[in-house]
């Protein structure tokens, strides 16, 4: 049976370096027998978490559920039910993008929070899964991995539905055109990624 992968993608840019390293590592996926799905959030109807916590406060690993009614408990039903993940945001601003962390924030319902708890526990506690992890910046690589929460983040979001980071890849120096092309170097680790999963 075919591994399913899926992908989110959290940029605003149609085509961006992002979303070029997101296709180049599906790609590959694909090619080595992987069903994958790219979930691209500039077409989800994602609400603001609201930090009610209605969905921390239930124990157990089965995920909390939000109030909240749209388009991101269907996308958390695949995110569960897919053997490998791709999470994928940009840098804006030395983080990942605002429509990115919206729906980071809603990923709270992994967590377990009950009220008087001073902080909130993973409700999954051993991986089951991997996680390859995509952002691009304008700084060189080195430093945006350094100097920015994006990689953090992301995964953090993995480890969150069970997955453990498998791989990463930023993508530097990615805002000196208005059109800029991933490199080949980037091109090639991007695909690797994709096969690893």
């Amino acid at each position: 049976m075919a591994k399913k992968i899926v992908a989110v993608m959290g940029s605003y840019r149609r085509g961006g370096i992002t979303a070029q390293a997101v296709n180049e590592a599906a790609a590959a996926a694909r090619e080595a027998g992987a069903e994958v799905e790219i979930i691209d959030l500039l077409d989800k109807r994602i609400e603001f978490c609201t930090n009610c916590r209605a969905c921390t406060q239930a124990p157990g690993e089965k995920r909390g559920e939000c109030v909240l009614s749209d388009e991101m408990a269907g996308i958390l039903d695949k995110l569960d039910a897919a053997d490998g993940l791709i999470l994928a945001a940009p840098v804006n601003y030395f983080n990942v993008t605002a429509l990115t962390r919206r729906f980071l924030e809603r990923m709270i319902v992994y967590d377990y929070w009950p009220w008087g708890a001073l902080a909130p526990k993973l409700r999954i506690n051993k991986p089951s899964k991997k996680a390859v992890l995509i952002t691009s910046s304008a700084m060189p690589s080195l430093i945006g991995r350094l100097f920015t929460g994006a990689l953090r983040a992301l995964n953090y979001a993995a480890a969150s539905v069970g997955a453990k980071k498998a791989g990463t890849l930023l993508a530097g120096i990615a805002s000196l055109h208005e059109k800029q092309y991933l490199t080949e170097k980037e091109r090639r680790k991007a695909r690797a990624l994709g096969r690893l999963l």
